[in-house]
């Protein structure tokens, strides 16, 4: 069985290794420059406008492998539900080769085992060993990337640490029982692309978040997290906010807004708040005034906060793992229901 099995999957497993080599040669040699010029560029700036500045360009320079690394890792298991998983079983029930396998006193729950087995370790392998290339490559880069480009930020977790191997278990087992249920291989890997796609959408937008409760605190206002004071031709004066936490460099931020001193909302993040009570004729705010900071501590006088719900940086890994073990066990779940309909449903 496992010879078979390997002589099935062997197509598929050369070209995916072909692509894991073509992904060394390239992070490997631009890794090591990458992770030069981080420190070079670490050692020559002081904290401050200076070292911003070095990571700004940073990750310019090195954005379009940074973006190609993170679309590997998020296709590599989608590839394997769709060309390993998903006509595992069906391109047989198809052809009707697996009543001969049955016929050599080979049982049903021997031959799904082993194919299974031996095809999902080498998947899984396969896509932790990409995963796991990609972060040891941006590891600078994630550690100085600007907003929305950050280690907590959806699309960037989920293409690092261990995240990658949940996905492709998961996304091999769906993909063989899509098969083992519509018995057709493209229709089975149409369909396995739709329900993978909607997991992995669902999940940073309505699972992840509440993985761990949230923490919900206010902040003064400064410079990390108002993107502009200003005047307005009626004469009012407007913040605006952003989403970015003062002291919290790295947190996944899941809503931020500009709230008044009673603690009701008047903007969201990107959206203009009129502030009351500030005089745009005279005093720390007003054009003519020459301290930058002026406005931000008259602002913050009169009571003015962001209030903001995030995810802190720290919780990086145990979202990792608590993400991976949910796939682990949708994996199992779907294992289980193989096992059942192969042995109770399929004639």
């Amino acid at each position: 069985m496992i010879w078979l099995t390997w002589r099935q999957l062997r197509g598929a497993a050369l070209m995916t290794a072909v692509l894991l080599v073509l992904l060394a040669a390239v992070l490997v040699p631009t890794g090591s420059q990458l992770a030069a010029d981080y420190a070079g560029g670490l050692a020559s700036c002081t904290r401050g406008d200076e070292c911003l500045g070095f990571y700004n360009q940073l990750f310019d320079d090195y954005e379009i492998p940074f973006l190609a690394g993170i679309l590997v890792v998020l296709a590599l298991p989608a590839m394997i539900g769709l060309f390993w998983g998903a006509p595992l079983i069906a391109r047989e029930l198809e052809a009707g080769t697996h009543l001969l396998v049955w016929n050599q006193s080979i049982t049903r729950t021997r031959w799904l085992a082993v194919k299974l087995g031996f095809t999902g370790l080498v998947a899984v392998a396969a896509a932790g060993v990409s995963g796991l290339a990609v972060t040891w490559w941006s590891g600078p880069l994630d550690q100085s990337a600007p907003g929305g480009f950050a280690l907590m930020d959806p699309l960037v977790f989920s293409a690092r640490g261990i995240a990658p191997l949940g996905y492709a278990a998961f996304a091999f087992v769906l993909g063989v029982s899509v098969g083992m249920l519509v018995r057709r291989p493209l229709p089975a890997m149409a369909l396995t692309l739709v329900v993978f796609a909607a997991v992995q959408l669902a999940m940073p937008l309505l699972v992840r978040p509440h993985l761990i409760p949230p923490v919900t605190s206010t902040f003064e206002l400064g410079r990390e997290n108002v993107d502009g004071f200003g005047i307005n031709r009626d004469g009012t004066f407007d913040v605006r906010i952003q989403a970015a936490i003062p002291g919290h460099t790295g947190a996944w931020v899941l809503s931020s807004e500009l709230v008044d001193p009673a603690g009701r909302t008047i903007a969201a993040s990107g959206e203009e708040g009129v502030i009351e009570g500030v005089s745009t004729t005279s005093g720390a705010c007003a054009p003519a005034a020459g301290s930058p900071d002026g406005c931000p501590a008259e602002v913050n006088r009169l009571g003015y906060r962001q209030q903001a719900t995030y995810q802190p940086l720290e919780r990086f890994w145990p979202l990792q793992w608590i993400e991976t073990g949910i796939y682990a066990l949708l994996t199992a779940g779907l294992t289980w229901f193989c096992f059942w309909w192969i042995r109770r449903r399929l004639a």
